[in-house]
């Protein structure tokens, strides 16, 4: 099989790079589905057989090699779920999350979390493979990197963009010199396997501003400005009698508790293609948690036993509502994968606000910013976007 079937031009000039010159770290970043991490996957492969000889070499018999990813269920998602459908490998783990492959033992680690520290500590290793490096934790990366002394130690690494801030681009991309820091730039473009109607949807489909820098062009750019810049009140306002109630198969709310600041219930309808309702909006400040739950009965006696997605630092207040029957949940509260696909959204015409409705959400759509130098937006005027950021990301990952 020829090479040109097994990867675009991009990672054979990248694989070509890492196989003929020598580096101590290889950052492959940029925008998703770029292949930066395919790439990486089979040079792992190639990087234990590298270890297994230098270490031989100089009478190591059992080296080991650092395997990392944000938690160890991504190593498993991103690494070796690949490779075992790719090359039909079967990694076999003791109790410790150890496998050998090669003649060298791989240690699989977590890199998010402070207290993946101590679990790294003390080992003498000849490599490692950061999946996913702009996660990890500061502290936990430096003791990855600090135990890689073994002979001809390499450190192989990628990792979608972030904050032009990040102490990944500051103190190491910033940094490379092309020969003990080598990093490589990845776009969307690059990848010639997909299709060109493919790279025109992903493109078409990706929200306006930073996403768009980050996930297409694979740039290291800060939020700035609103958070949802494809929202447009020509289009994404309509009247109640635009909603096509009879297509409506799904019905939710979003809740954010509140008490000097806005307490919200926003109803949420989607219908079988994945377009989504804002029906009704509730928003009130010194509101008891009787009064919520009245209104949360009204909501169930009209639709059912639906889900309501609640702010989990209120565990109490969620308790209160199960009590009274009504079926709360913890909402995921992944704060950019929540806005992500909220923008997505907008960015399709899939979201439509009722605007004789909503109280509120006028107010702070155009407020609702992006706080200076953090993926997150400034903690202001974002009760009814919370509430539904809530809804539309929990019923996405679990909704049933």
């Amino acid at each position: 099989m020829g090479i040109d079937r097994l990867y675009h031009q991009k990672q054979q000039d990248v694989l070509r790079r890492a196989m003929t010159q020598d580096y101590f770290m290889l950052i492959n970043h940029g925008a998703k589905r770029s292949g930066k991490t395919v790439l990486d996957n089979d040079l792992f492969l190639y990087e234990l057989q590298r270890t297994r000889e230098h270490a031989f070499a100089a009478g190591i018999s059992n080296p080991q090699y650092i395997l990392a990813a944000s938690d160890l269920g991504s190593v498993h998602r991103n690494v070796l779920n690949e490779l075992t459908g790719k090359y039909g490998i079967n990694f076999k783990f003791d109790k410790f999350n150890r496998f050998h492959l090669f003649g060298v033992q791989v240690c699989c680690f977590g890199h998010s979390k402070i207290n993946d520290l101590g679990r790294i500590r003390g080992m003498t290793a000849w490599g490692a493979y950061i999946n996913e490096a702009s996660v990890s934790n500061v502290e936990v990366f430096d003791e990855i990197k600090s135990r890689c002394s073994g002979e001809g130690a390499r450190i192989l690494m990628d990792t979608n963009p972030a904050d032009p801030a990040h102490w990944l681009k500051q103190d190491y991309i910033d940094k490379a010199d092309g020969k003990t820091i080598v990093e490589i730039p990845w776009r969307l473009d690059d990848n010639t396997f997909l299709s060109e109607r493919y790279r025109q949807e992903i493109k078409a489909s990706t929200p306006s501003g930073m996403f768009y820098d980050r996930n297409i062009n694979g740039a290291w750019v800060s939020a700035d400005g609103v958070v949802y810049p494809d929202f447009d009140q020509s289009v994404h306002y309509i009247s109640m009698d635009q909603v096509p109630l009879d297509e409506i198969t799904r019905w939710f709310v979003g809740v954010d508790f509140g008490w000097e600041h806005y307490g919200v219930f926003v109803l949420i309808g989607k219908t079988e293609d994945n377009r989504y309702y804002l029906i009704h909006e509730w928003a009130a400040q010194h509101r008891h948690i009787q009064d919520w739950i009245d209104i949360g009965l009204k909501i169930k006696a009209n639709l059912g036993c639906i889900n309501f997605y609640c702010d989990a630092a209120r565990p109490d207040l969620i308790q209160q509502l199960r009590v009274a029957e009504l079926r709360a949940l913890n909402a995921r509260k992944d704060v950019m994968a929540g806005i992500s696909e909220v923008a997505r959204l907008y960015k399709q015409s899939r979201l439509f606000i009722v605007r004789e409705n909503v109280k509120r959400f006028p107010d702070e759509i155009y407020s609702y910013v992006w706080k200076p130098g953090a993926d997150e937006p400034i903690k202001t005027n974002d009760d009814v976007q919370d509430a539904i950021r809530y809804a539309i990301y929990s019923d996405l990952k679990y909704g049933r």
